[in-house]
């Protein structure tokens, strides 16, 4: 087997003809590599021979035993049975549409056979259906002793697959290790044709701290810290500096009805330095709910549109991206901007005359959702592309980003997505990062308070009073509908019962609805035409809703605690007093005390998203925030952190003067390849 056999499609195998291959691209194992890296679960065990008498109904075990009699029915459909015993007891071995012949040959009148197969228990007697194996006490010494189990889906036989995998798996072909050896002699790692082989054959793959699955966690990390890399030298290429003063940015701050913190100034500084310099800015900034990194961003726009260019600055959802306009055009009000919003239901009148006093250059700034970025839309001078609310963009998608804005676009991303370090760089290791980790002074903390769900009748008086303050409220549920198998509260069974509660102030939005309808219910409620919104967590976008002071989280032990820390973001983002409420029912686990404890404590979103890593692990933190990056398959930021700095430190001691064809076995395995475009490798 060629190296290059192994980027194939599984179709080139023996044996796969096109059924199989259609059952195997349910499991996502499209190519032969998916086989490679697609590990058993767990082995079956068939050294041990058992006794009729000890044998245990609905396990895999292997027997001794004596044939006496084989069943052939003429009878069509009903099933061939060859009796069988031991010295203990009796058994018989079941075939479903087995030649007659075929098994005359395997069960010999009264000759000793070995059988192996999962135990039932029919008519008082053990059964075995089908067997995984029969052979003869003369060749019993070349029975595979432990079977790999891998997870298949219907419509695979096992013994199959099996046979396919190993097909695979025993002609790898020596590949030359990308990686040096005495950096591998150093830190012990494995060479990768073994660390594939055991954690096929042995029981590594169930141990992510074995020597071949830490090699192939090592090898993951630096395929995805190497496509970054090679990511970031295409997006930073030379482009022509920006010329400003910062005359405009600061008469603004001045006006400000705040102070900018530290955090925002060192910000706003990196980002001066990366618009004046002659190398493409590509740059995020994080910071965590309320954090200002908005403000950051138009001060950084109205120095770009005095250098002579024009901004963008893009929002998930028009109601954020309406708000963001709004906010702009009063910042900017004394700054004779020509500001203008652009979203996928602006009238084609006004789209037509967007278009363009955009390409003759008469609008500076545009604002607007990803409307922005159609074809049809064309710049006469962009200098600066914007995005709020970056976690729905994965590598691939920066870089296509980056190729629309031209050579002289800057790029400025923001999320409110506080995200670990070790995740941090293995997200974003493309970009520059800039962090702000302060919040305003006069930002009051929010007070958050548990209480458990059977004392709810508590909280009617309590919200009663909220609205005749002129507050408005969140309910946050976990499901829409009621469950019979999940004991989570019901978004629309809980609308109904608030709804009684109080008339004609009730909304309910949830995911199942349609973008318009979303967008129609959080305008009323901006609007206060509704004053109680019933949720589940789609409202977790960061929308200010600066009369919002009060949210209630039901179940909030089901919620990890970073999802429960963007949910009451949600809230206190005006002058009032906020306040998140946290029900729960009875019988907590420890787990579930602790994130209550933990988000009762702190604010810092930062430290929050470290302790959710260490309690949830991070495939449920990435799941719940960065829906357009890909997880990792192996790696782990919770158990592998230090091969997550060792694949960091390789990388960076290698990029200087890296070749890029020495890894294309090693980025194609891991599908980094094709970000990075190296159509060549």
């Amino acid at each position: 087997m060629k190296k290059e056999f192994i980027f194939n499609e599984v179709s080139n195998l023996k044996g796969v003809g096109a059924q199989l291959s259609k059952y195997l691209k349910k499991k996502k194992i499209e190519k032969i590599k998916d086989i490679i890296l697609n590990f058993p679960y767990s082995e079956t065990d068939r050294s041990k021979i058992y006794k009729l008498n000890q044998l245990e109904i609905g396990k895999i075990q292997s027997i001794k035993v004596i044939v006496k009699k084989l069943n052939f029915p003429r009878i069509r459909n009903l099933p061939n049975k060859i009796n069988c015993e031991d010295e203990t007891g009796k058994i018989d071995v079941i075939y479903f549409n087995s030649r007659e012949g075929y098994l005359r040959k395997l069960y010999p009148i009264n000759g000793w056979v070995i059988i192996s197969g999962k135990v039932n228990y029919f008519n008082k007697k053990y059964q075995i259906t089908n067997p995984d194996y029969v052979t003869t006490l003369e060749k019993q010494g070349y029975v595979i002793k432990n079977i790999p189990k891998y997870n298949l889906t219907k419509g695979i036989n096992e013994k199959k697959y099996r046979s396919i995998s190993e097909q695979v798996i025993d002609n790898l072909p020596t590949i030359d290790d990308w990686i040096d050896k005495k950096f591998i002699e150093n830190n012990k790692l494995i060479s990768w044709k073994d660390s594939i082989m055991k954690l096929h054959k042995t029981k590594d793959a169930k141990n992510s701290q074995s020597k071949s699955y830490r090699r192939l966690v090592f090898d993951e990390l630096c395929a995805n810290f190497l496509s970054l890399s090679e990511n970031r030298k295409r997006i930073k290429r030379k482009k022509s500096p920006k010329n400003f003063t910062n005359k405009d940015s600061e008469l603004i701050m001045e006006r400000l009805p705040f102070k900018l913190t530290k955090s925002q100034k060192n910000v706003l500084q990196e980002i001066t330095s990366d618009l004046l310099s002659d190398n493409r800015m590509f740059r995020i900034i994080q910071g965590d709910v309320g954090s200002g990194k908005t403000i950051v961003s138009l001060l950084s726009i109205i120095n770009v549109i005095r250098s002579g260019y024009q901004c963008a600055f893009m929002s998930p959802t028009e109601i954020l991206s309406k708000q963001h306009f709004e906010l702009t055009k009063k910042i900017f009000k004394d700054n004779n901007l020509k500001i203008d919003f652009l979203t996928g239901k602006t009238e084609n009148k006004k789209r037509k005359e967007i278009l363009k006093n955009l390409e003759n250059g008469k609008i500076e700034l545009l604002i607007g959702t990803h409307s922005l970025f159609q074809k049809k839309i064309k710049f006469k001078k962009l200098g600066l592309v914007v995005i709020d609310e970056q976690h729905k963009f994965g590598v691939k998608q920066r870089s296509d980003l980056a190729k629309k804005g031209g050579d002289n676009c800057d790029v400025l991303l923001m999320s409110a997505t506080p995200i670990p370090r070790t995740m941090m760089m293995s997200l974003y290791g493309d970009m520059d990062i800039s962090k702000i980790n302060e919040k305003p002074a006069k930002r009051k903390k929010i007070i958050t308070l548990s209480k458990p769900e059977k004392k709810i009748n508590e909280l009617w008086p309590f919200i009663n009073k909220q609205l005749s303050n002129d507050n408005q409220v969140f309910w946050v549920c976990p499901l829409i509908e009621e469950s019979t198998f999940l004991d989570y509260s019901s978004a629309k069974k809980k609308f109904e019962l608030i709804n009684k509660k109080f008339p004609n102030k009730v909304g309910l939005i949830h995911g199942a609805l349609n973008k318009d309808e979303k967008e129609k219910i959080l305008k009323q409620f901006l609007m206060k035409e509704i004053l109680i919104l019933v949720s589940t967590t789609v409202i977790e976008v960061g929308i200010d809703f600066p009369n919002a002071n009060l949210i209630i989280i039901e179940n909030a032990n089901k919620f990890g605690l970073a999802q429960l820390h963007q949910l009451r973001g949600r809230v206190g983002r005006g002058e009032k007093q906020g306040m998140c409420i946290l029900l729960f029912k009875d019988g907590l686990s420890k787990n579930s005390i602790k994130r209550i404890k933990i988000l009762k404590y702190t604010d810092d979103g930062f430290y929050i998203a470290e302790e959710d890593l260490k309690l949830r692990g991070f495939g449920d933190l990435m799941g719940y925030q960065q829906s357009g990056i890909k997880n990792f398959r192996f790696a782990d930021p919770v158990n592998h952190e230090d091969l997550f700095k060792l694949a960091e430190k390789y990388v960076n001691n290698i990029k200087k003067n890296i070749n890029l064809k020495k890894y294309s076995f090693l980025l194609k395995l891991f599908d980094k390849a094709e970000i990075i475009n190296l159509s060549d490798i």
